[in-house]
C-alpha cells in the first residue's frame, strides 16, 4: 500500500541555476567572483513541491526530467527532502527543464530558459491512482502540451473524491487562456500573481479580475501582489495577508513558495486568513536567500516568522 499523501503537485518542474549577484556579463572571456551560486528544484509543481515537503507536507510530484545530468540533480535533491518521485517520469526524448538566473543586486531576476521534458509530462494511471491517497493537488501544467485537455478531468475526479484542488501557471499565454476555460470550473482555487492577473483577466484590480475567474468557474482567488503581499478573494469575504518588512535577496520561487505555504497552513486546520499569513512567511523566508528554499528550514521556524516579524503598514 502506498504511502498516505497531504499533496500531489502535477506540472512544470525545472533545475534553476542561480548566480548572486551579478551587474553585468564580463567582456569578452573575462571572469567575475560572485558571493554564491546555488542549484535547486524549481517551478510552479517542482518548486511547490519542494517547499511544501520542507514544511512538513507529505508530497508526491508528478512531471518529468530528461536522461541527463540535471535530471539526475533536480531528483536526488527532490528525493533527499522526501518528496515522494515516483511519479516523475524520465524522457529520453527532451533534456530536463533548465533555468540560469542572475541575480542583480536590486533584486531584479532575469533569466535564460531552455524549454524540456516536464513540459511534456502526461498525467496517467499513477496519478490517477494517487487520487485515493491525497489531501491536495495542486495543477500547475496549465496549457502544456503534456496535460493539454486532460486536466479537466482529473481535476473533476480529484473535486469528486473530496480533495482541495489548486492551480498555477508559468505564463499568461494564449494556450494557458485556453486550458484555463475548461479547468477553472474545477479548481478550488486559482493562484495566480498580480501581472498573469492583468494580463489573463484584462485588468490591474486584483478584486475585478479575481471575480473574472471567478465568474469562469473557480470557488476563489489567491492572487500573489509581490511586496504588498497576497490577496485571498471569496465569494463571501476579502483577506490581505501584509507583506513582511525585510530586504529581499532571491524573490525567484517566492510566488512557488507563497502557494505551497498557504496549502500547508489550510492543511494543518489554519483558517483562511492565518493560512495566506503563513504563505506569505514563507515567501519571506524564501525572498531572504538564494535559491527555492532561500532560508526556508521547516513548519516552525516558519510559524515563528509569520507571529515575530514586523509587517508593512498599509494605513498610512
Amino acid at each position: 500500500m502506498a504511502a498516505p499523501l497531504d499533496l500531489l503537485c502535477v506540472g512544470l518542474t525545472t533545475l534553476d541555476i542561480t548566480v548572486r549577484p551579478v551587474e553585468s556579463l564580463p567582456e569578452g572571456e573575462a571572469g567575475q567572483i560572485v558571493e554564491k551560486i546555488a542549484l535547486s528544484p524549481a517551478g510552479t509543481a517542482g518548486g511547490t513541491a519542494f517547499v511544501a515537503q520542507t514544511l512538513g507536507l507529505r508530497t508526491a510530484l508528478s512531471s518529468a526530467v530528461g536522461d541527463d545530468p540535471q535530471g539526475q540533480i533536480v531528483r536526488s535533491m527532490l528525493e533527499d527532502a522526501g518528496v515522494d518521485t515516483s511519479m516523475l517520469a524520465v524522457d529520453p526524448n527532451w533534456p530536463t527543464s533548465t533555468t540560469v538566473l542572475p541575480i542583480r543586486p536590486n533584486g531584479d531576476r532575469p533569466n535564460w530558459h531552455m524549454m524540456g521534458a516536464s513540459v511534456f509530462a502526461p498525467v496517467g494511471e499513477a496519478e490517477r491512482a494517487a487520487l485515493d491517497r491525497t489531501r491536495n493537488v495542486h495543477w500547475a501544467g496549465v496549457g502544456f502540451p503534456g496535460t493539454m485537455g486532460k486536466g479537466a478531468d482529473f481535476l473533476r475526479e480529484a473535486q469528486a473524491r473530496g480533495l482541495f484542488t489548486t492551480c498555477d501557471l508559468i505564463a499568461p499565454t494564449e494556450a494557458a487562456q485556453t486550458d484555463l476555460d475548461v479547468l477553472l470550473p474545477h479548481v478550488d482555487l486559482f493562484m495566480p500573481s498580480l501581472a498573469e492577473l492583468s494580463a489573463l483577466a484584462g485588468t490591474d484590480d486584483p478584486v475585478e479580475g479575481a471575480r473574472r475567474f471567478m465568474a469562469r468557474g473557480a470557488k476563489g482567488c489567491l492572487v500573489k501582489l509581490g511586496g504588498d503581499g497576497a490577496l485571498l478573494v471569496l465569494p463571501e469575504e476579502q483577506i490581505h495577508a501584509a507583506a513582511h518588512r525585510i530586504d529581499p535577496v532571491d524573490t525567484t520561487s517566492c510566488g512557488d513558495s507563497l502557494c505551497a505555504g498557504y496549502i500547508a497552513g489550510r492543511a494543518r486546520g489554519f483558517d483562511q486568513a492565518d493560512a495566506l499569513r503563513f504563505g506569505v512567511a514563507t515567501a519571506a523566508q524564501v525572498a531572504l536567500g538564494v535559491g527555492t528554499l532561500g532560508v526556508l528550514e521547516n513548519y516552525d521556524a516558519t510559524l515563528a516568522f509569520m507571529r515575530e516579524t514586523p509587517v508593512k503598514d498599509y494605513s498610512r
